[in-house]
């Protein structure tokens, strides 16, 4: 008797994704449940695939330097290195009102930041929800309806407020504009689209100058602003960590994204070399280091699942490095673990499984309270697979599904430290330690996300490990993007560098 059929495909969607389909029929009869000796044999087969040991650890360390390196000497590379003309650290000293937009994964924010000098600021906010249709419809769309947002924000602080700009005839605000996808950039107020990430697609913006496209919608809401900056949320974050804790030398993203940025000596920066600039300078570096190891995959320790996530993504080859550690993508590792145990007639016998057959059903946020279940029936995990999915599980399961998680979540924080380590190698930070901004939905709520960094420098590095440290960022995408604006404001009046 067969237990169970499937059948699989996939469609093509109107985003250019393609869908992975699985369906699967049922006899009648109740089957019975897997026992806890059948799932402790299977958590044997995951622990092995899933666990990075020290010296894997190591072997990625180094090959991910030579990565960084090879990103610094040549344009165009996986990892592109990208100088960001953000020269060298705040003085603290900073001042004045700054305007920062930042065009997230989810959302739209528009900040207004006082910078106060003293590593202090104030600021007010608003956020505009993006639709699906918004991130994969015409790029000037999205646009227009940054441009619209802001002039909202702005009309609405005037009306609250009074001209809280205090504006002299023909006088703009300094504008930052965070734009967390990998640009190429030659000048900090310009910046060509390499590629969309985060699941964003919007077309006629790849190759294109999208500061040029944004201020062209600025223009047409007549808005009294000037475009200063253009940054990423990982510059952003190094900056305003560093301007409340000066010990911050890199930055890290651990969400939807990943992505790390430091400050790096223009004399080790051979791809500048043409452009003249003072090789006692220092300038931030946005890494874009969730392509490490795309199209070769010759270092990272890959399994089936993350080859079936990568196919099935709209980007296929790319992006390796962050397919293996983002928000985005844990939960669907898991479930795809779980379709095979289906499959293979393990799990959830006699039972409809059609909810969890749909890619991307099982968010990363479910492995966050599987890991977090505090009961001993694992109540939480009973809620998730009965409210979301309609099946029953036996404490065996839910046990496995646990363990699971956390082999999925461990595997994601130690390739993380991984790429911390590299820098930090590559900079010498190890003997005098150093602070670590980092920010995102995973290390922010993930738990124990931080500790398994932490635990992976150890394993790398030894007992020095623990000189590095990470903690909760400041604000990137709005105080940084307005720091990032003043300190560029001031170069330039300086007479600095005025064309970069």
């Amino acid at each position: 008797m067969v237990l169970s059929r499937r059948g699989s495909g996939s469609i093509n969607l109107p985003t250019g994704q393609t869908l992975a389909i699985h369906t699967r029929t049922h006899d009648e009869e109740d089957l019975p449940h897997a026992t806890k000796k059948t799932m402790a044999d299977h958590l044997r087969k995951y622990e092995s695939l899933f666990t990075l040991t020290p010296q894997r650890m190591r072997m990625i360390v180094e090959a991910f330097k030579d990565t960084l390196e090879l990103g610094l000497e040549k344009p165009g590379q996986i990892v592109p290195m990208i100088p960001t003309f953000v020269f060298g650290w705040p003085t603290g000293q900073e001042k004045g009102d700054y305007l920062a937009v930042d065009l997230g994964g989810t959302n739209l924010r528009v900040c207004l930041v006082t910078v106060q000098g003293d590593g202090k600021f104030e600021i007010s906010q608003s956020k505009y929800r993006l639709t699906e249709e918004q991130k994969h419809d015409d790029g000037q769309k999205l646009f227009d309806f940054c441009a619209e947002c802001l002039k909202t924000f702005i009309d609405n602080n005037m009306a609250d407020h009074g001209d809280t700009f205090n504006l002299k005839d023909g006088a703009k605000i300094p504008l930052g504009f965070t734009f967390s996808y990998p640009c190429s950039q030659d000048r900090i107020d310009h910046g060509v689209l390499i590629r969309w990430t985060k699941g964003f697609g919007a077309t006629n913006t790849e190759g294109q100058d999208v500061a040029a496209m944004f201020r062209k919608s600025l223009e047409k809401c007549q808005l009294p602003v000037e475009l200063t900056a253009l940054i990423n949320d990982t510059t952003g974050t190094l900056l305003a960590s560093h301007y409340v804790n000066p010990r911050t030398k890199i930055a890290c993203i651990f969400g939807t994204g990943c992505n790390a940025a430091y400050m790096e000596h223009v004399k080790d920066i051979p791809k500048l070399k043409a452009l003249g600039i003072d090789e006692g300078c220092d300038m931030a570096i946005n890494c874009e280091w969730g392509a490490f190891d795309s199209f070769e995959h010759e270092h990272l320790p890959r399994t089936k699942y993350d080859i079936t996530v990568d196919e099935t993504s709209n980007k296929p080859q790319e992006q390796a490095f962050e397919k293996l550690i983002s928000g985005r993508y844990l939960g669907e590792i898991l479930r795809l673990v779980i379709c095979e145990l289906i499959d293979e007639g393990v799990l959830f016998l006699g039972q409809n499984t059609y909810k969890l057959e749909n890619p991307y059903v099982f968010d990363t946020a479910f492995l966050s309270l599987m890991e977090s279940d505090p009961t001993d029936e694992l109540l939480m995990i009973i809620g998730i697979f009965s409210h979301f999915f309609a099946v029953e599980t036996t404490l065996a399961e839910r046990q496995f599904f646990r363990a699971l998680a956390k082999l999925i979540g461990r595997r994601a924080a130690r390739l993380s430290a991984c790429g911390i380590a590299a820098i930090v190698s590559k900079m010498g930070y190890l003997e005098e330690g150093c602070s670590v901004g980092a920010d995102g939905s995973l290390y922010n709520k993930y738990p124990g996300f931080a500790d398994r960094i932490h635990e992976g420098l150890v394993d790398i590095f030894g007992e020095r490990g623990r000189n590095i440290v990470t903690h909760h960022a400041e604000d990137g995408s709005g105080v940084g993007s307005a720091i990032i604006a003043a300190m560029t404001k001031k170069r330039k009046d300086a007479g600095l560098y005025v064309d970069l």
